[in-house]
């Protein structure tokens, strides 16, 4: 156990997921990775001077095991001498993709809670599996760089301490402290694309082409996250001289300078600054809007790409709503 206590300690302190006297909360599901991580942080609150509390949500979709993954929650919480902070949300409104929806509704929740307790980190249990399974998803779905270095360990106030543990090494240090979690019986459907990577791809291919794909492929996202950091550093700097909170104005000359690949980041960093968002612009929205600027016609130029507008005249770009 000390070994896997240590590595675990040594990825926070590289990526600085915490402090000592950190009040973090806990996201705990019942399930083994979140129960792995209540207790690992738990171990390491005496060192840490950690101030702990537990967040659950009980979305109540899977009726009496909804109620036994509560359960066993506020059993860990009497178990550890922690407050259990449960959400029972009455009145689910999916919009689109209902894990998303779910997600989204949990990150709220725990956001609120952190800030009404005036805490400073909220602790999320996913580890190099999931991260695995993320990056594969994301290449086969023709991802771009943003989404190949998928989870990172530190976005805002989520901390992420087991993203490069396994989830063999979460069941093993289950086993070895005698702690008992839940599993969701909808992780085995197959009818759900995560759950067929997990189930069926990534066993296939760990078992003919590479023995460590879970850690290849987590070390790649790591990889393609300090190379997109450093291109959206690089973007910044362009993005922050020619553009308001209305409009993005320059020359085309400007922008041409840029490497492609930077003059790529600063056209999704000018949709997020401008639009407030970006996750449903597209390669080819980025590739039209370069061809537009780099349009050797004379004539004044109006488009609209992606929910944004874009006029060119002579050499001046201007991009706006």
């Amino acid at each position: 156990m000390a070994k896997f206590i240590k590595k675990i300690q040594n990825f926070s302190s590289q990526y600085e997921l915490w402090n000592k006297g950190s009040k973090i909360i806990i996201g705990v599901s019942g399930g083994p990775d979140s129960v792995c991580l209540l207790g690992v942080l738990v171990f390491l609150a005496e060192k840490y001077n950690f101030q702990l509390q537990i967040a659950h949500v009980n979305y109540g979709l899977r009726g009496k095991d909804s109620l036994a993954d509560e359960k066993l929650v506020k059993q860990l919480g009497e178990k550890y001498q922690l407050k259990v902070n449960i959400l029972r949300p009455k009145n689910i409104l999916q919009k689109g993709n209902l894990e998303n929806t779910l997600r989204d509704l949990r990150y709220a929740y725990f956001e609120k809670l952190r800030l009404a307790l005036v805490f400073d980190f909220i602790a999320v249990a996913h580890n190099q599996n999931d991260q695995a399974e993320t990056v594969l998803m994301r290449i086969i779905r023709g991802a771009g760089l943003n989404g190949l270095a998928a989870m990172r360990p530190r976005v805002g106030k989520i901390i992420r301490p087991l993203l490069q543990t396994s989830r063999t090494e979460i069941v093993n240090f289950l086993k070895e402290k005698g702690l008992t979690y839940r599993m969701d019986k909808s992780n085995a459907e197959n009818d759900i694309f995560r759950n067929k990577l997990r189930n069926e791809t990534l066993p296939y291919l760990e078992k003919n082409f590479n023995q460590s794909i879970l850690e290849t492929l987590s070390n790649f996202s790591f990889a393609v996250a300090d190379d997109y950091a450093f291109m959206e550093k690089s973007a910044a700097g362009f993005v922050s001289a020619v553009c308001s909170k209305k409009k993005a104005s320059f020359l085309e000359q400007d922008f041409l300078a840029l490497d492609k690949a930077i003059q790529r980041q600063a056209l999704r960093q000018i949709f997020l600054k401008l639009s407030g968002q970006f996750k449903d612009v597209e390669y080819n929205h980025i590739e039209e809007l370069r061809k537009i600027i780099k349009s050797s016609k004379s004539k004044l130029k109006n488009a609209r790409v992606g929910g944004l507008k874009i006029s060119k005249k002579g050499a001046k770009i201007e991009i706006f709503v």
